[in-house]
């Protein structure tokens, strides 16, 4: 069964199909009983002389279809049928699988969600789950590992991106760390000539953090990811390894002071730089429609 409503047909299900068909042959059986009675009683006191074809009305009467319902029922279902129209039909909603879902199904396969951006590798490092659920997130300790050298054998290079304003960066910083709170800066410095291990075998990776890495880092770290995609075939990348300091520097900062110069922490909203935070916020808002710009740009030239 098919219903060519608003122009596409619809295929209905096997159990509505045999709901209607079963209604329609009910009203075929109600009437063709009705037909058939009237006919034979018409033969049962015809007269032999009396033509055969008569021009006159055919009397009915009501017949029971079942034997536990009315011939009130039996008239009603039989003009349901017949009045009820195809377009009432309700169809079946196919399940699927949602964004959650298909993170569990990934979930339980753990060789492939081990695997780096090009799926060359297994990460270096060991993650956790974070706030996104499409980034790899260490810990404060690993990254204080990282810095003393406990994964020299695993990782030629890596680089500390510090995604916060200039004077949070000032501050207080993670030793090593270059800051970056501009998309563009990040694509001077990564992208416009890509950097390489010196030893193919080892592992060159980006660690990115802001204050708590819940917002600029996690920005500047999808967006490195999908330039990167944008200039290679998949899955090809020149930087597959990214990860983003859980918890930020705010987390950092308290156990490992040492590792911070200045041994000091300058939250973003410090009452000494609220001019420093409205101008940095104006031209990140300017910076973000310069980009919509050139990539509503790029996708008409690739039209």
């Amino acid at each position: 069964f098919e219903m060519k409503d608003l122009g596409s047909p619809i295929a209905v299900t096997g159990s509505h199909a045999q709901r209607i068909s079963g209604s329609l042959m009910s009203s075929v059986t109600c009437f063709s009983t009705l037909g058939q009675v009237s006919m034979n009683r018409s033969c049962l006191y015809r007269s032999p002389s009396m033509p055969e074809n008569l021009n006159r009305p055919v009397l009915k009467r009501i017949v029971k279809c079942q034997d536990n319902e009315t011939p009130i029922k039996v008239k009603r279902r039989c003009s349901r049928a017949r009045n009820e129209p195809e377009g009432d039909v309700t169809l079946k909603k196919t399940a699927s699988l949602s964004n959650m879902d298909i993170i569990k199904i990934l979930d339980q396969d753990n060789g492939l969600r081990q695997l780096i951006g090009d799926f060359s590798k297994v990460y270096a490092l060991p993650t956790v789950t974070g706030q996104h659920q499409d980034l790899r997130y260490i810990t404060p300790e690993t990254v204080a590992a990282l810095l003393s050298g406990q994964f020299q054998s695993l990782i030629d290079k890596f680089y500390i991106l510090d995604c916060r304003y200039p004077y949070e960066y000032k501050g207080g910083h993670i030793k090593g760390a270059v800051n970056f709170h501009r998309q563009e800066d990040i694509f001077e410095f990564f992208l416009k000539k890509p950097l390489l291990p010196s030893v193919p075998q080892k592992h060159l990776i980006l660690v990115f953090h802001c204050e708590f890495s819940s917002e600029r880092g996690p920005k500047m770290c999808r967006y490195l990811r999908e330039e990167d995609r944008a200039m290679n075939e998949y899955p090809a990348l020149h930087y597959p390894e990214l990860y983003v300091l859980k918890g930020g520097y705010k987390e950092f900062f308290p156990e490992y002071k040492d590792l911070c110069e200045p041994q000091s922490y300058c939250p973003m909203h410090h009452q000494d730089f609220k001019a420093e935070l409205m101008k940095f916020r104006t031209k990140s808002k300017s910076w973000n429609m310069e980009r919509r710009k050139r990539d509503q740009i790029t996708r008409l030239m690739k039209l």
